[in-house]
């Protein structure tokens, strides 16, 4: 038996929540918030407190219109985000400069064509406010040490960007009856100015809270839009001036106000919000008893309660990393305590975690998104994902299973699993909630109507144990009242963690907009259809007789290059905003080749959210590696190979939309269970190199290459690879009885 797995120290001290709170500000740049004194921290508060009150009232009461609410939404985020979100330390100083001077050149350049096209419109003083301003911006870009606003500092540059963050969205609410109803079609100087101001804030927005990826993808959206007449080929297009392209992106719905941002402000913010009021409730705590209730005693019990709490907890959360944190500061040390391995421990955690944003009945940030775009009510996707997600769990179980037989691990005992009947007696009244707002989804009603039940109902329960104590019901957890204070925190908490995400959607909005513009979604998507049917052809002439079908191979080679699309695009850049590009840009090239849309983007989603354990940057299994003290690369490569089921399951949708309920087949659907389930045990023996003993290396690759097979839809090389996996699995399962008789 394989002995080289990290040695585990039963003694390890727990992280303290400081190291925790630490670790997810490291590897989660949604969550890396200034820790604020005095009068700032008083005014973040309280702005934070109205903005998540706003969004409370407007859930439940009504929403504003259109460019109003999301206008609001974003006049409070850009106004907090440059006062919570320090500014960057710059970890290669040279290559920082010279990006920094880059982004510095780029605003100048903006500023001067804004400049340029008013100069016959605006006075002295505008024109000398437009170079200020950029000039300003542009200062701001570099990382100069005297400019201050690093870690918790606040410097008056950061103020001067949080003010003016705040005004151009705050310009769009006042005086919306001039924009957009009295003078509506005929735009002033003085919005143009707005709206370059808008664009150059928005990039610097994104690059404070998440690094240059996003940002740089912002930049060259612009530049291919005003820049397309002197490109090549297919990617040239008739080119646009700043002022079409300010009145394109600012004055309207299809670029920083549009569909991602309309999102956040109606459904995610809200989610979040839920998701941060339950944790503080207790929630958390009820999920990690109920997992270890239903997994703790089996074999490997630790670690599958480490996947089961996952789910639960991922279902209310959106962040992999704060998933990975907040379970695994419980499920990793037990882990290594009950023997499993600190890499193997890390890793499980963060594949499960990852999962959370999959997870019916409340998904991540992205599903709300792919509602908004597609059209299709959120019951309905709820529906779609079970399938899929059970896959990935499944998987997850399996691979945590064979690798606790592997090493002849037993269940928790069962002094430290708690009763069932003890959870509910003391955790009852904090499911009432989330089984309301889980109702109102399948009902079909608004999902900020059943968030704001749930956060409603998330503040009343908790305070069930107060009202209960005096009758006589003293088991109830009272720890998990949401006193007034921790009622101002949880709000905060939840409008901290909207920053981000709305900065991400508002650069993104960059994309979507040159998208409209350009018809950049249909030049990319040919790239795609063409590279990949030369790829099918090219490869089905290698193959004799003609076993393979040429369209199906095409179809095969175009999922690939769209896997490595999303998975590139995900690195460092969180899943929404990845969906959200892709969507737009990768999967109209699936339409081309029949595959329904909801099936299309459900591909691209699942691959978004695969790259928070894909390596390079595997930021959740990073995270997982801080708490287990192990190597964080070796780290991530292990998380990436429990998450083989969620890389497999997109594919086998693909080929069997019955797994979708989409165009429903019971024969297909039949086959396609079967084959998924006997491809993921399969390829879980493969990797852990075990199946009730141990499997040879010849085993390991005849495993491998069948479960492969697997996940295609052909019924002959389903059958021949089933015998193949069913006579290899039955071999060892015999073996391994043999080998315990003969030891015992």
């Amino acid at each position: 038996m394989n002995k080289s797995h990290e040695k585990t120290n039963d003694n390890e001290a727990i992280l303290s929540q400081e190291e925790l709170d630490n670790l997810v500000k490291k590897y989660d740049s949604e969550s890396n918030f200034r820790n604020s004194r005095g009068f700032l921290k008083l005014f973040i508060t309280v702005t934070c407190v109205v903005l998540s009150l706003f969004h409370v009232y407007t859930s439940g009461f009504g929403l504003l219109n259109e460019i109003s609410h999301r206008a609001t939404h974003l006049t409070f985020i850009m106004g907090l985000l440059f006062l919570v979100f320090p500014r960057r330390e710059p970890k290669n100083k040279p290559l920082s400069m010279v990006l920094g001077f880059a982004y510095g050149v780029f605003y100048l350049f903006i500023g001067n064509q804004l400049a340029t096209a008013l100069s016959g419109q605006i006075d002295t003083w505008q024109m000398y406010g437009i170079y200020l301003f950029t000039i300003i911006i542009s200062v701001s870009a570099l990382p100069l040490s005297f400019l201050k606003g690093k870690r918790d500092s606040v410097g008056v540059l950061d103020w001067l960007l949080a003010i003016m963050g705040a005004s151009f969205s705050g310009y769009l609410v006042f005086f919306f009856q001039d924009i957009f109803v009295t003078n509506i079609g005929f735009p002033q100087p003085q919005e143009y100015i707005m709206g370059g101001m808008a664009i150059l804030l928005v990039l610097e927005a994104a690059r404070r809270t998440m690094g240059e990826s996003l940002s740089i993808i912002g930049v060259v959206s612009l530049l291919y839009a005003i820049f397309g007449q002197s490109l090549p080929g297919m990617m040239a297009h008739r080119g646009y001036d700043i002022i079409r392209l300010v009145e394109h992106l600012y004055l309207g719905t299809e670029g920083i106000y549009g569909i991602a941002i309309g999102v956040v402000a109606t459904y995610v913010f809200h989610f979040v919000l839920f998701g941060v009021l339950a944790q503080a409730s207790g929630l958390g705590k009820l999920f990690i008893d109920l997992a270890s209730v239903l997994s703790g005693r089996y074999v490997g019990g630790p670690a599958k309660v480490s996947v089961v709490s996952s789910g639960f907890f991922g279902m209310i959360s959106g962040s992999p990393v704060a998933n990975t944190v907040t379970t695994g500061a419980f499920t990793i040390p037990m882990m290594k305590k009950y023997g499993f391995s600190g890499r193997f421990a890390a890793a499980t955690e963060a594949a499960s975690s990852c999962g959370g944003q999959i997870t019916p009945p409340i998904m991540g940030a992205s599903a709300f998104v792919m509602s908004e775009m597609l059209g299709v009510p959120y019951n309905e996707l709820i529906l779609v994902a079970i399938i899929p997600a059970a896959f990935h769990y499944l998987a997850a179980l399996c691979m945590v299973h064979f690798e606790a037989r592997r090493l002849g691990l037993k269940g928790m005992p069962a002094e430290d699993i708690p009763r069932l009947s003890n959870v509910i007696a003391r955790h009852w009244h904090q499911m009432i909630p989330l089984i309301v707002m889980i109702s109102m989804l399948l009902m079909q009603f608004t999902p900020f109507l059943a968030a704001f039940w749930g956060i409603i109902l998330t503040v009343v329960c908790s305070y069930i144990p107060l009202f209960l104590k005096p009758l006589g019901f003293t088991r109830l957890d009272a720890d998990s009242v949401l006193t007034p204070k921790k009622l101002v925190q949880g709000l905060e908490e939840g409008a901290k963690q909207s920053i981000a995400i709305t900065a991400a959607c508002a650069c993104v909005g960059f994309l979507l907009g040159v998208t409209t513009l350009t018809g950049l979604g249909f030049k990319f998507s040919g790239a795609i259809v063409g590279l990949a049917t030369d790829l099918g052809i090219w490869f089905s002439a290698l193959i004799p007789f003609g076993l393979l079908d040429q369209s199906g191979v095409i179809l095969f080679f175009a999922l690939v290059l769209v896997a490595i699309a999303c998975i590139l695009m995900g690195a460092g850049i969180p899943t929404t905003p990845t969906y959200i590009i892709l969507a737009s840009i990768v999967a109209p090239a699936l339409d081309d080749f029949g595959v329904a849309i909801l099936a299309s983007h459900f591909f691209i989603f699942y691959y978004g959210v695969l790259a928070d354990v894909t390596p390079p940057v595997a930021l959740a299994a990073y995270a997982g590696a801080g708490i287990a003290g192990s190597e964080p690369m070796r780290t991530g490569v292990t998380a990436f190979r429990l998450s083989m089921g969620k890389a497999l399951v997109p594919f086998m949708f693909i080929y069997a939309p019955s797994l979708l309920f989409l165009n429903f087949d019971v024969v297909e659907f039949a086959l396609a269970m079967f084959s998924g389930i006997l491809c993921i045990v399969a390829l879980s023996a493969a990797y852990i190199g075990f199946f009730n003993s141990e499997l040879s290396t010849f085993q390991k690759r005849v495993l491998t290459i069948a479960g492969l097979v697997l996940v295609g839809n052909n019924p002959w090389l389903i059958a021949l690879s089933s015998v193949i996996v069913i006579t290899i699995l039955s071999r060892n399962y015999i073996t391994g009885n043999r080998q315990l008789s003969l030891g015992s």
